[in-house]
């Protein structure tokens, strides 16, 4: 929980002096105190103000403070002691409508407290929280795997089949919920020896060639007319592959569907062109902005896999290129396919359902056909029409590519030379230590060998029994698990099990040699050595994995897409990959502020973001005329527009913390109140009732709510949670802007965005709530967010006893300017990150 500091309680003492008020002396070590020993001010503020709702008896909201006492001697009473210098400070209580305590009260018993916190440091010193041992999550699995291997693998799904990964408040960092069971550890030996056979066990053949010219076959309504009019001539794409009809998204090679020999890197070209993308026919029906090129991209299938025709779980973007519209070209790309995989072609930026598009054409156009037919004919519109699409005429493959020096597998596992069978078990032991990350024990060298040899003596050969051992270490505990070689009578980590947290921390993968290097050499153990590592490692483009990772935990951006929204009533949503350029526009304002140390409160408020042409089409910003999609994302300006501006104006918090239907004040509230103050509320207790209950007469959320509120079991934590939603209801479920609800029965209700903190401060819109955000739980927000980072690096949820190294860190924090990257520096070198 927060505190106030002590250069904050100054503060609010010399404003209280200045306005007038007579403030009693707070800085007096020895208050006054009862008899028993108890400072009066706890005692009497408490039995006044807080035991009317909060005793033995009523413990509204789960907290009772009639057995609170002072000094602190325990956890529990270090909880208390927080939550009620959190309440007090930011006025949240007593509630507005009891009697209120005087600012020099309020003062009093926040300075008491938190002496009483101060007094209890040594107390509580050395017994922070530990960090569970834990498995590496599904994300740095892959990760780390892709790291040892030299060579991305998501081509492979190696994952696809694991279980859904469990997370803790959205962090997939937690070793408590990392759970393991046996299905995954079958899944785990599934997937190394799918991995090392497939891209170390290969066979090695000599580069091939195909050309296809003909039999372009393409599935269900396509069929007839393709072969009737295109003689199967061509290979069409009509659409974008994300669409309900999925009917001419995906252009795969009829002749070569069992796909390439082996894994491995493949020249592709293919011939082709961009069909009328000067059509006349309304762009409305297309739902695509065709002053933009067409795009095409290479997709990988598999027939064992699924339809070839159809989605597939394992089919990552290749390689891109813009197809030309006069006259078709050759388009080059290189790709990595695994065996038994074929290339297929796609239309990002396609037109969304080609079915409601053919239909359309043919109803509204059907003056232009000698032989005009309804519903869904491709034929004439294929013959004599001017139907939008990329048309390939040849398709040529070559591969695989021999790589010089070897593969990058190769080199990666076994060093430059390649496999060398004299020194097959050096090469061993080094692609362990790098796996485990740790130098090797004799024991772990004793068990490659032991498998090793067992391995040559049944006659599988040298190479074979190298790539069994290289798949006997991929399942070990010891890579498996972020396990610890710190002595267990030692709270500060060791070195090499330090470089694995900050490793894993910034780049969800293994220490890279300079990292194991100080490690090695003991430097790492020196805070300054581990400040220029962190320094340098988050410099390094690498350090994307923790930026989004983090920021799918803090912001739980990972859920977009879990609850969309229907799709014929946001299209764009689909057409246009909304879910993706609205966590780009997140990610890349978070790694702004990370490169240039910029300003922290930047999240709760900016004048600027970065959008591409999209987004900027979907908040309505003047850039929507100018942006190409070639762009990318840009720094815009916010300079006077109060609808955006920080985390809480971009489209992904405001899609992830509503239902995809429509919004909650309640959702959104407590989404606010998580992931930006840093506050759990209390579930609700089993006797509230249903938010629809009794709500008969109310019109709006807001009525609806406020009856809900009628009942006193539901106000207690409603006050709190209400206001911080109010305030987003001016963006629908995607977070578009909106002055109107949705017409209900011919009528649109007004959106009223204003409300009022328990505290009483009021606001009057989205805009007025930052502001009010800013003044007063700024501190808040820092705390919560380093308490975040701190959950996400560590691998454990903070407890209360690490309040103490929270209050220096934040200070760090705020007497250095307050910038983010001081922030996550103070965090990887605070005493919390290098302790077990």
């Amino acid at each position: 929980m927060n505190v106030l500091s002590n250069q904050t309680l100054r503060i609010c003492v010399a404003c209280c002096i200045l306005m007038g008020f007579a403030v009693a002396d707070v800085t007096q070590a020895d208050a006054e105190e009862t008899s028993t020993g108890e400072p009066a001010i706890v005692t009497d503020f408490l039995s006044k103000y807080c035991l009317d709702c909060h005793d033995k008896t009523t413990a509204e909201g789960e907290r009772e403070f009639e057995s609170f006492s002072l000094p602190i001697r325990s956890e529990q009473q270090l909880i208390s002691t927080d939550e009620i210098i959190d309440q007090v400070t930011l006025k949240s209580m007593p509630p507005e409508d009891s009697e209120q305590p005087s600012d020099e009260e309020r003062l009093e018993l926040l300075q008491t407290l938190r002496d009483g916190v101060q007094d209890a440091k040594e107390l509580f010193a050395g017994r922070s929280g530990r960090t569970v041992m834990r498995r590496l999550s599904n994300r740095e699995y892959e990760v780390t795997l892709a790291t040892l291997f030299g060579r991305r693998v998501d081509t492979l799904g190696l994952t696809a089949d694991f279980p859904k990964e469990n997370t803790s408040h959205h962090l997939d960092t937690i070793g408590e919920s990392l759970i393991t069971s046996g299905f995954l550890l079958d899944q785990y030996f599934q997937a190394a020896s799918r991995l090392v056979e497939m891209r170390l066990g290969k066979p090695d053949v000599e580069p091939k060639s195909w050309h296809f010219t003909e039999n372009f076959k393409q599935y269900e309504e396509l069929s007839g007319a393709h072969s009737s009019v295109l003689k199967n001539k061509f290979l069409c794409l009509y659409e974008q592959p994300n669409t309900d009809t999925r009917q001419g998204g995906y252009g795969h090679i009829e002749d070569f569907l069992e796909g390439v020999p082996v894994s491995g890197l493949y020249d592709i070209e293919v011939h082709a062109q961009a069909m009328h993308r000067d059509t006349h026919y309304d762009p409305k029906i297309f739902r695509i902005d065709f002053s933009e090129p067409f795009q095409i991209a290479v997709v990988p299938g598999d027939v064992t896999k699924g339809h070839i025709h159809y989605p597939q779980a394992i089919e990552p973007v290749l390689a891109t290129a813009i197809v030309p519209d006069d006259e078709p070209e050759w388009l080059k790309f290189q790709v990595w396919l695994e065996a038994g995989q074929t290339p297929r072609f796609i239309f990002p930026n396609g037109p969304y359902e080609s079915r409601a598009s053919v239909i359309e054409v043919n109803r509204r156009y059907k003056d232009e056909f000698k032989n005009p037919k309804v519903g869904v004919s491709r034929t004439s519109l294929l013959r004599e029409g001017f139907l939008p699409h990329i048309r390939i005429g040849e398709i040529k493959i070559a591969g695989p590519l021999k790589e010089p020096g070897g593969s990058l597998e190769e080199r990666a596992v076994f060093g430059e030379s390649g496999f060398q069978e004299e020194q097959a078990l050096q090469q061993l032991y080094d692609f362990a230590q790098r796996a485990y990350r740790r130098p090797l024990e004799t024991a772990d060298q004793q068990r490659i060998q032991a498998l090793f040899e067992r391995r040559v003596a049944e006659e599988a050969g040298s190479r074979q029994a190298a790539l069994d051992a290289v798949k006997m270490i991929l399942c070990s505990p010891s890579f498996l698990y972020l396990s610890e070689i710190t002595p267990e009578d030692q709270t500060r980590l060791s070195a090499f099990d330090l470089a694995s947290r900050l490793s894993y921390a910034l780049w969800a993968a293994p220490p890279d040699d300079q990292l194991f290097e100080s490690a090695k050499s003991g430097k790492l153990d020196d805070v300054a050595e581990l400040r220029n590592q962190a320094d340098r490692m988050l410099a390094n483009e690498r350090s994307k994995e923790f930026v989004e990772g983090f920021l799918d935990s803090w912001l739980n951006l990972r859920d977009i897409g879990n609850l969309p929204p229907p799709r014929k009533k946001v299209p764009e949503y689909y057409s246009e990959n909304l879910p993706e350029s609205m966590k780009q526009e997140a990610r890349i304002f978070f790694r702004h502020l990370l490169d240039e140390n910029g300003p922290v409160m930047d999240l709760l408020d900016a004048d600027y973001t970065f959008v591409d042409k999209k987004l900027a089409k979907l908040y309505g910003l003047p850039e929507k005329d100018s942006l190409r999609l070639a762009d990318g994302f840009r720094r815009v300006s916010l300079a006077g527009n109060s609808q955006r501006g920080g985390v809480l104006g971009m489209s992904g918090v405001l899609t992830v913390s509503a239902n995809g239907v429509d919004t909650s004040p309640v959702t959104r509230g407590v989404w606010v109140l998580e992931n930006i103050l840093g506050t759990i509320p209390p579930p609700p207790p089993d006797e509230v009732p249903a938010i629809d209950s009794n709500v008969s007469g109310a019109k709006t959320i807001r009525e609806r709510l406020e009856k809900h509120r009628e009942d006193q079991a539901c106000a207690v934590c409603h006050r709190n949670i209400d206001p911080l939603g109010y305030a987003l209801e001016t963006f629908d479920p995607v977070g578009r802007w909106r002055s109107k609800y949705p017409k209900v029965k011919g009528s649109a209700a007004k959106v009223d965005a204003s409300g009022k903190f328990p505290s009483g401060e009021e606001f009057k819109g989205f805009d007025d709530f930052k502001d009010k955000l800013l003044e007063s739980r700024r501190e808040q927000f820092s705390r919560a967010l380093i308490e975040k980072m701190l959950a996400y690096s560590t691998g454990r949820h903070m407890e209360p006893t690490d309040q103490f190294e929270i209050d220096e860190i934040s200070k760090t924090v705020e007497d250095s300017g307050g910038g983010l990257r001081t922030m996550v520096i103070a965090v990887l070198t605070s005493d919390l990150f290098r302790s077990r």
